[in-house]
């Protein structure tokens, strides 16, 4: 799972997102003291220091449209050199990426690669289930507020070992061994929703899934709910086909 990796290096370091953060820290600390959404604004303030990357710099349409270009070019097989030493050198002073991803955990799925991507363009949080508990939504107000990504893209995909496993948890009324029934209990409303209809209980419920997750990051107070209504970011869900690398949108 992805962690905000980045917080713990800001307090050591003077650079762009050391600055960001604090904006971002002192915006909470004046929005909780008067309403629940007046710190809002200034959690997006800008940093007057150039971003590392400017051509990431976009509104949520343009993220989304890039993001799925992205993947057309990976699909065919025609993925761009990237030029990994220069990016590297350009973002050690800070990272400004032009979408954030909420994708599951399988080996099989890998944003950086499936959008073509280079370092610094995708802030990608990975849990088993692309569900969102406090941790995740946590990294992705880190990644709208701090980073100023546009877009966020909650990415499920077939087969999904997680969804499966909370289906027969559920059917056979056991309790999985160690951690694992956090997963189940994150998954169980998306299972008991599609039981009852027509076609594949998986499919059916890892789309669900995805369409939940999707609303609960819209609502999430206050950070991103607001950051939605005020159009600054975009929020869409999408299922990863194993077969043919693609994306297909949902709703």
């Amino acid at each position: 799972m992805c962690r905000i990796c980045d917080i713990s290096n800001a307090a050591a370091r003077p650079d762009t997102s050391r600055r960001r953060f604090l904006q971002f820290a002192g915006g909470i600390a004046a929005g909780l003291a008067l309403a629940p959404l007046a710190f809002a604004p200034s959690a997006f303030a800008k940093d007057t220091k150039p971003p590392p990357k400017p051509q990431n710099q976009m509104s949520p349409a343009a993220a989304l449209d890039r993001l799925m270009k992205g993947n057309a070019r990976y699909v065919e097989g025609v993925s761009r050199r990237h030029d990994f030493k220069s990016e590297r050198e350009a973002l050690v002073g800070g990272q400004n990426p032009f979408a954030s991803i909420l994708s599951c955990a399988d080996s099989r799925i890998a944003p950086e690669y499936a959008f073509d991507s280079g370092r610094g363009d995708l802030f990608v949080c990975r849990v088993a289930g692309n569900f969102a508990n406090d941790d995740t939504v946590a990294s992705l107000e880190y990644g709208a507020a701090v980073l100023n990504s546009p877009l966020i893209l909650v990415l499920g995909h077939d087969s999904c070992g997680a969804v499966d496993a909370t289906i027969k948890s559920l059917k056979d009324n056991t309790t999985l061994p160690g951690h694992l029934p956090s997963l189940v209990n994150a998954l169980a409303p998306a299972v008991k929703a599609t039981k009852d209809q027509p076609g594949d209980l998986l499919a059916n419920a890892t789309r669900k899934n995805v369409i939940d997750v999707v609303a609960k990051l819209k609502s999430a107070t206050p950070i991103l709910s607001a950051a939605a209504a005020e159009g600054k970011i975009k929020i869409v869900g999408g299922i990863y086909r194993l077969d043919s690398g693609k994306v297909e949108m949902i709703g």
